[in-house]
């Protein structure tokens, strides 16, 4: 692929622009960010991604790619010959999309409710959260990284809401630490990757965002 151009529409904190700067870094692609500002959507957004109007968007070579997992599929499609993301085998492949689709389901909505409910519908939420958290734990176990040794296309979905972990302890009032000492730990194993490590900003510049936002909501 070499002399393919390569463009992502990104937004600096949110965890979904993460993981497709996590798989390009994985597999040594350079490319071009453009930030966007959500409240003033570009016109090279909207015409790259005109149906959900939301980054990330990748274009490659002009064509766009939307949806963060499905761009970090086909980032392992692609450039297929370095670092792969995806399990080789069928099954466990299988299984990585498994617990991607989980993240995706359950993990923004239910961390989302930590910061922006109040009362008793935030301790509802903070308990959902935990539990979906601790599931989460418990695919991991004592491995290195979610599928194995290797890591990979599930690791990659989850560990960009790392850089918020700080927010939701912060507007929650919980530990994730003390309820899942087992996911921090492996939370730190992925931070120790470059591809990590230089992709996911500094949690108190998010906790700083978040805390703006919400003045704004009124929440």
């Amino acid at each position: 692929m070499a002399g393919s151009e390569v463009v992502l529409l990104d937004f600096w904190a949110s965890m979904f622009s993460m993981r497709v700067k996590i798989a390009l870094a994985e597999k040594g692609i350079e490319y071009e960010c453009k930030e966007e500002d959500l409240g003033n959507k570009s016109s090279l957004l909207l015409e790259m991604n005109p149906i959900h109007k939301k980054v990330p968007v990748l274009i490659h070579n002009g064509k766009p790619v939307n949806e963060s997992g499905i761009i970090v599929q086909y980032i392992d499609e692609t450039w297929n010959e370095k670092s792969p993301l995806m399990p080789s085998d069928p099954y466990v492949r299988a299984q990585a999309r498994f617990w991607a689709d989980y993240v995706d389901k359950k993990v923004y909505d239910a961390s989302k409710r930590t910061w922006t409910l109040k009362g008793e519908e935030q301790e509802k939420a903070k308990k959902e959260f935990i539990e979906i958290l601790k599931v989460l734990e418990g695919q991991i176990g004592e491995k290195t990284y979610f599928m194995g040794e290797s890591f990979g296309y599930a690791d990659i979905a989850l560990v960009t809401f790392y850089s918020w972990f700080y927010t939701f302890e912060t507007f929650g009032n919980i530990s994730i630490e003390k309820e899942c000492p087992k996911l921090i730990a492996w939370a730190k194993r992925c931070m120790q990757r470059d591809s990590v490590s230089k992709t996911l900003p500094d949690s108190r510049k998010i906790y700083e965002v978040v805390m703006e936002f919400s003045r704004k909501l009124g929440l």
